[in-house]
């Protein structure tokens, strides 16, 4: 190690302590390595476990003209908050900062003011007693993700009512264009002047509602209800590149540090009905979903799309986890992430074990487990290619059931409603059906070309929602794997390449064939190493991030200081 570097630990250690400090290679993978996709390499990785402990770390970096790669719980599906690859022009320092967990309710839990690391998952167990909600409630909650990745990502999720997550109210720091190091105050609560004072003050809770500050600036996206019922426009309800979205921390990628952002919370519904949709003929959907975004008085809590295929991928190849959700609930799920990481490490790094260890042996065991499935989705299987999971709340619940009855009465395909352990196992099914995809891929691994994971946003007025792919595009595919968002018109199309197929160049093909459709992507999971960062976003960035310190090569950009 050079000179300079053992120093700069020495400066890293005195802030966070040994302990907190991660220099050994092996230990560094899972922060290194994406949650699906993308990996390089690390100078060190740092736990602060403080707001001030956070900040003097910057410092640090700054001072030391160092790549800053902020970092939550790691859980996104682009890459987009590990290094990736080695041609960077400077080292790279992560500042894990999930050890930083606090979360604030205020105004009587209406909103929240969530810390670095806070998780979806320990503030949806805050506002249960008090019958409230956060943004998202599944998906991302159930993997341990941090609220402010969400932010940072305006993802998305499948509830129809509160659009990307997003806020104009956070506390963070930017490297500006001299270089310098400065702090961010939007979130509107007067906590002092300098910056340790104002992050001593918010992590000790230090102030009080004659503090809070009157602003203009919004909690989340309280324009999304009307956008997603304008059925006739032609640009999609959202997508990462939506420049209406793009403000302070929302969409910023890890191009500034955040300490914390402020949030609206949602009343839970007093009661909600699951329907399960089917049908042969995708045009029945999309007159389904005009009519109930454009004339319903009560828009759906959620409404998730799942070819005939993806059910049976599902079925198979992610029953493991559906039982694991299903027995034992989501409070296991992230302990169990974990513990798959750790399994597929060891075995990587023991030769005489299988790489992806942990998929073999879980696939193998849950073939011993019974038909998981209730008998009237099977049923549906058999006579629909087209599943669609509609869940509605309150008042909606009988505007949706009258509106069905007569629909299905004159047009193709058919509906039931679900008990309340038949619309858990539907919505858990098609949660668990983005697993299949990856397990299918591993066990695989030998047969096929390779895999790619595509995530959409159409046009709200776009009828032909099903995707029918050029010849030239399709005979290059072993399987599609197709499911979504469909209200908002948020797919994910899942690719299983043939053997001998150029992966690039097939891509390449795919998104000049989506830009013809006139979609947007990426939709909700954010550009990442995957994709290109159009044209708003980059300029966004390079307005956050002028000196190019913060998570250098996001969205295919440069990795050189200055953007050079």
């Amino acid at each position: 190690m050079k000179d300079s570097n053992v120093n700069l630990i020495k400066d890293l250690i005195k802030v966070i302590g040994k302990k907190f400090l991660i220099t050994n290679k092996w230990n560094q993978q899972p922060y290194c390595k994406g949650w699906r996709y993308g990996q390089g390499d690390t100078l060190a990785v740092t736990l602060p476990g403080t707001l001030l402990e956070m900040w003097d770390l910057l410092k640090i970096c700054v001072s030391n003209d160092l790549i800053i790669i902020m970092q939550g719980a790691n859980t996104g599906l682009t890459g987009g908050s590990t290094p990736f690859g080695t041609d960077y022009d400077r080292p790279i320092i992560i500042i894990n900062t999930i050890r930083i967990k606090d979360i604030h309710l205020i105004k009587n839990g209406k909103q929240i003011i969530a810390l670095a690391g806070s998780t979806l998952f320990d503030l949806t167990k805050q506002l249960e007693p008090i019958g409230r909600e956060p943004h998202s409630v599944i998906g991302s909650t159930s993997i341990g993700a941090s609220i402010i990745g969400g932010i940072c990502n305006n993802s998305g999720g499948s509830l129809v009512q509160r659009g990307p997550a997003y806020t104009e109210m956070a506390l963070y720091a930017r490297v500006n264009k001299n270089g310098k190091l400065e702090l961010i105050n939007q979130l509107g609560i007067n906590l002092g002047l300098k910056p340790r004072e104002i992050l001593n003050n918010l992590q000790s809770k230090n102030y009080s509602e004659s503090d809070f500050i009157k602003t203009k600036n919004i909690a989340s996206d309280d324009r999304y209800h009307e956008i997603v019922k304008d059925v006739d426009s032609n640009t999609p309800s959202r997508f990462n590149s939506d420049s209406r979205l793009l403000y302070g921390a929302s969409g910023s990628a890890g191009k500034i540090a955040v300490f914390a952002v402020r949030l609206d919370t949602y009343e839970m519904s007093k009661k909600s009905q699951v329907f399960y949709l089917g049908s042969n003929n995708p045009d029945v959907f999309f007159k389904i979903r005009r009519d109930i975004l454009s004339k319903f008085e009560n828009l759906p809590i959620s409404g998730d799309y799942l070819h005939r295929d993806c059910y049976d991928a599902a079925k198979k190849y992610s029953k493991d986890t559906f039982i694991v959700l299903d027995k034992l609930g989501t409070t296991f799920l992230p302990t169990l992430f974990k513990l798959k990481r750790k399994v597929d490490f060891v075995s990587a790094k023991m030769r005489v074990l299988p790489n992806n260890l942990s998929d073999k042996l879980m696939q193998f065991l849950s073939n011993f487990w019974p038909n998981h499935l209730p008998k009237k989705m099977e049923n549906f299987r058999r006579l629909y290619e087209h599943h669609w999971i509609v869940e509605m709340s309150d008042n909606g619940i009988d505007e949706a059931r009258i509106y069905f009855d007569s629909f299905f009465n004159q047009n193709e395909g058919d509906f039931f409603e679900c008990n309340s352990k038949e619309g858990d196992k539907a919505i858990l099914h098609r949660f668990t059906a983005a697993s299949a995809f990856g397990r299918y891929s591993v066990l695989n691994d030998s047969k096929i070309g390779g895999n790619l994971s595509m995530d959409i946003a159409l046009p709200r007025n776009q009828k032909k929602w099903f995707e029918t792919l050029p010849k030239v595009i399709d005979d290059k595919l072993e399987m599609k794997l197709y499911y979504g968002h469909l209200f908002c018109h948020v797919l994910h199309h899942n690719y299983i390449v043939k053997k001998n197929v150029n992966i690039k160049k097939l891509k390449t093909e795919l998104l000049e064939y989506y830009d013809s459709c006139g979609a947007e992507y990426p939709a909700e999971h954010n550009v990442g190493h995957e994709y290109t960062c159009k044209t708003p976003l980059l300029n966004f960035y390079k307005e956050l991030d002028p000196t190019n310190t913060f998570n250098p090569g996001i969205g295919q950009t440069s990795k050189r200081k200055f953007w050079k």
